[in-house]
Parts: C-alpha cells; structure tokens; sequence
C-alpha cells in the first residue's frame, strides 16, 4: 500500500470542520493562488505522475469484483487524478472509493454526472429529483437552490466532490435527441436563472459545480455520444445565445465548464475538429475571451464525438494542447499520458503551463478538504440518502412545476362524488396517479389503453368513457427518459381526440413537446407534469383534491399556442 501524502501548509487551518464550514474562500480565485499543501505535493509527484492528476477514470460497481479490481490497479501504476462515477450501489460504492484511496498517493478527486441528484446513476436505491426541464417551469428558483444543497450534502455523504451539472444547453431544438429533458428550457434567462440557482446551492453545500455543455448543446439533432454534431450558426448567434449562460455564470463565479465534443465552423474552421480538443474554443473562446479561470474538463473522451476522427490517443494529446484541466474517461490513460510526455519533450506542449494546470487540480482537492481526506462510513447510509427532508423537497418541486395550460375551470368543477371515467394511456395497470384518485372517487371507472387495441375495441372503450359525467384522461409515457414523440397509433391517437371534449380533464405525464404527437387541447382542462414519475402524478392528484393551485409555467415553446411562460 503506498504512503498517503498529508503535508500540510498554511492555510490547512481553513479546512477544519468547523472553520471550512463557516468560512469557504471563492473557489476560482482559490485554485489560482499558491499554497504550501499543493507545492509539498507536487514536489513528490514524477513527471508521469503529474500528468496523471489531469485524468479521471471511469468507475462502476455493477460490472462485478474483477472490473473493480482492474481500475484499482490502474489507479495504483499511475496515480491518475480521480473517478467519473457510473453505475452501482451507495455501500458497494463507498467501500470502492475507500479503497481506491487507499492506493493513491494524493486523494482522488471524485466526479459524478448527477443532473437529478445520485439517482441519475442509482436510481434503485437513492432520490431522484426532477429533470431540469421540470425544473425549468418552477417560479421560485430557491427551491432549485436548497435542492443544490441537498444533492452536495448526498454527494459527500457517499465520499464524492464534483457533480457535472446543471446542463446549461439552451434546448430550442425539441427533435434534439442528447440534451431535451435535461435542459431548462428554450429561454436563456431562464435557464441562466435555475442553472446559477442549482449551481449556487451545490457550492454552499461544499461541492463544485460544471456547467455543460459549452458552447452550447442544445440546437443539435445529432448525439455526440454516436457521431460528432456540427453547429453551423455565426459566432454573433453563439455569442447572443448558446454561451449566454455560460459568460453570466463565469461572472457568478461557477467553478468549472465542460466542453462538449462539437464542430463549430464560426469558432475554429479545422475539419472535424470537436470544440472540446480545439484550442481556439477553450483558450482563445472559454479563457481569454470570456475570462473563465476556473477548472475545464472535458466531455467522455471515449464519445464517437471526439475519438471519431482523432483516435489512437491523439485526441487526449490536443486535449491538453487546447488547455484543459482533466480529461474524463480516457480510452486508455496510459498511452495518454506516455503521448503527453512526448508532447511535453517535443516542446508540444509546454512543462510549465502543465504544471500550472497540475497545481489547479490539487489546489481544488484542497479546496475540498481532500487534505484531510477521511474514510467514508457506510452506517445508515442507505437512510442517511433516502432521509424524508430529501423526499419532501422532491415533492415540494413537483407540487411547483406541475402546469395547467389550458383553463382551470373543468378542474374547479372537478366533482369527486360524480360518476367519473379514468382512462390511462400507456400503461397496462395503475401507477400512483389512479391509486391515488381512486381513494378520492366514490363512483368511478378505470380503462387502461395500451395501444394495441383495434379501431373496434377503441370505439367500444369510447362509448364507456363517455357515459360517465367526468373524464380524465391521463396519457403517460412510461419510458425511462421522456421523449420529444409518443409512441401511440393512429387508432389511439383518434381515441384521444375524440375523448378530449368539455368533460374531460386531460393529464400529461409526459415530456412537454410531446403534446404535439396528440392532441388534446379541446379538454375542458389540460395538465402537464412534464414528466411520469411517482412525485409528479402525486402533484397532479394535489390539483383534483384542491390541495395545490398550480403555479408552474412553460420552459418551452411547444407550438403557436403553447409558447414559454404559458400557464395559468
């Protein structure tokens, strides 16, 4: 087992529990400014080893004991920075973070996409929270904020330091298949707003924040995880939209910026260059232009995006040349840093800007406390993460975000002793939004449309459906990621046409662009949830049983007459 390195310097006394608490520097100007701690340890660092701080390497839990072992090792032969965490189980990840530490000479840096929280990547066992569209119709942004804070405190509860989020792509692309849901919406001041928000509460939580994905991922049509996207637009339109949230939360001071794996013509005119290995996007763009002297990290570096057309390492060599401060998920990081140290003797890249960047990633670990890196306790854990605080917040931005977009009046008349009709399309048994009417309903009836039903069929369901003084038609889309489309047949989409009159009241538990695949706005009432998990049918029930009036508006423009800011 190798000697953990404890040096400490000057300003340790900054990061004792109670002082790091109550007094936590700016983290930019910090990472910028010399420390005793950060030299102490990079004088014990080889060249070799240095070069490994600027690298993240992927970690699972659910690949088996022999997948694990392999990135310890590898972690071991070549002191490499720190994890992008994927999936696994909270305890199978604790012991797994705790022994990696254990072999590393200087504390790894633990970095984590989580947009919705841990859930994102264990959603089996911890909170998700909602998408960031969902987020996006919220009118009180402090409640994003305290989310932050709770999703920072989850995070160092399970021993890790860096979440890459909130995703600041402007999405006013609704066909785009990578980013959608997981924008804030189509308004840059919006977006601007929640994403400062949630990335303001997850630093005064004591974790740093990444926004991604610059310049801006939201007008593609193409995911960068399978091919490289191209953004043809002139740099006057980037500058007015795409980086808009990028240079207002630079000036907040944001800790970090992903650079995603793009070709942008107006920003650097090499063919297939992605942006995220472009020296033109991320030192004369990201750097110079817009001021940004925090940590850069790049996108997946084993994305089609990137290794496309710059394989065998290459990529990982202009990484470091266009200036970035850690590379995420390598191909191989050996090889990488074999090719950097060639860069370096070559005179490619120069040994001082590298050990200027070195210097950043460890003035960030200290930042963080990694100084006094202590193991993590796997006690109460699964408790600890699923605490009833954290799953009352989640409702409380559910309650927040549902949105009525067409008139409350069928709602206001919405009688639960009345002879009412559920027709739920999509699934095949109840969920929690018909569990939940059905103990409000004292005469009611339940049809489920799977679609796979016969014009026949349909048209029998139809006469049922109305004769039944109240309809809700709730339509949901039972995958795990929300879509732009519903995948319904034209015989239940002229069901739903036909169902959707004055009496009805019609739910959508759906991503909000899907109600262009149906059409239901000739309902007496119309609700979108904007997405189809347990919290947000439990806040649409709120508005039937008048426990919530509805205060959620569009993020979204989804159609001439649903444009963003539409609620009621």
């Amino acid at each position: 087992m190798l000697k953990r390195i404890v040096a400490c310097g000057l300003l340790t006394c900054l990061f004792s529990a109670g002082a790091f608490a109550q007094k936590r520097p700016d983290f930019v100007p910090f990472i910028n400014q010399k420390h005793a701690w950060v030299d102490s340890v990079f004088n014990t660092l080889s060249p070799k080893e240095k070069i490994g701080q600027l690298f993240l390497v992927r970690a699972h839990t659910n690949l088996g004991e022999k997948y694990i072992d392999s990135v310890a090792k590898v972690i071991q032969k070549e002191q490499l920075g720190g994890l992008v965490v994927f999936q696994g189980g909270p305890v199978r990840h604790v012991n797994m973070f705790n022994n990696y530490q254990k072999v590393s000479k200087v504390p790894l840096l633990i970095t984590f996409d989580g947009e919705w929280g841990l859930g994102m990547r264990m959603a089996d066992s911890t909170i998700s929270y909602p998408y960031q569209m969902t987020l996006g119709a919220i009118q009180n942004n402090s409640l994003i904020y305290d989310m932050g804070r709770q999703i920072a405190k989850d995070f160092l509860r399970l021993g890790m330091h860096f979440n890459f989020a909130p995703v600041v792509d402007i999405n006013n692309n609704p066909k785009n298949p990578v980013i959608n849901f997981r924008s804030f919406g189509d308004d840059k001041q919006n977006v601007t707003n929640k994403a400062k928000a949630y990335m303001d509460g997850m630093v005064a939580g004591g974790i740093l924040a990444s926004l991604k994905h610059f310049p801006g991922h939201g007008d593609t049509d193409v995911d960068s995880h399978y091919d490289l996207p191209q953004l043809n637009f002139d740099k006057k339109r980037l500058e007015e939209l795409e980086m808009f949230p990028f240079r207002e939360l630079i000036k907040a001071g944001v800790p970090s910026v992903m650079v995603a794996h793009m070709n942008i013509p107006a920003l650097d005119a090499t063919p297939n260059i992605p942006s995220s290995i472009s020296k033109k996007v991320v030192t004369d763009v990201l750097r110079n232009e817009l001021g940004f002297k925090g940590l850069t990290v790049t996108d997946a570096m084993d994305m089609k995006g990137v290794k496309k057309h710059f394989p065998n390492g290459e990529a990982d060599v202009m990484a470091i040349v266009a200036g970035h401060d850690l590379l995420e998920v390598s191909e191989n990081s050996a090889r990488a840093i074999d090719l950097i140290e060639k860069a370096i003797k070559s005179g490619r890249i120069s040994q001082a800007d590298l050990d200027a960047r070195v210097k950043k990633v460890l003035a960030s670990k200290l930042w963080l406390g990694l100084n006094k890196y202590q193991a993590t306790s796997t006690k109460q854990l699964y408790n600890d993460l699923n605490s009833a605080s954290s799953k009352s917040l989640v409702q409380r931005l559910a309650d927040a975000a549902v949105t009525v977009v067409k008139s409350d009046r069928a709602l206001r008349r919405f009688d639960a002793k009345r002879k009412t009709v559920i027709v739920s399309v999509g699934i095949d048994k109840a969920q929690a939004f018909e569990t939940g009417m059905a103990s409000q309903l004292s005469d009611f009836d339940q049809l489920f449309i799977q679609g796979k039903e016969t014009e026949e069929e349909l048209d029998s369901l139809l006469k049922i459906a109305r004769d039944h003084r109240q309809i809700i038609l709730a339509i949901h889309d039972n995958r795990s990621r929300p879509r732009s489309e519903l995948e319904v047949t034209e015989p239940v989409k002229n069901f739903i046409d036909k169902l959707a009159g004055r009496r009805t009241i019609s739910v959508m538990f759906t991503n909000p662009y899907a109600m262009n695949s149906v059409d239901v706005m000739r309902s007496g009432s119309v609700i979108l949830t904007f997405q189809n998990d347990d919290f947000m049918q439990r806040a649409a029930i709120k508005l039937f049983t008048k426990q919530l009036k509805a205060s959620g508006k569009l993020p979204v423009t989804i159609s001439k007459q649903l444009k963003f800011g539409a609620g009621l």
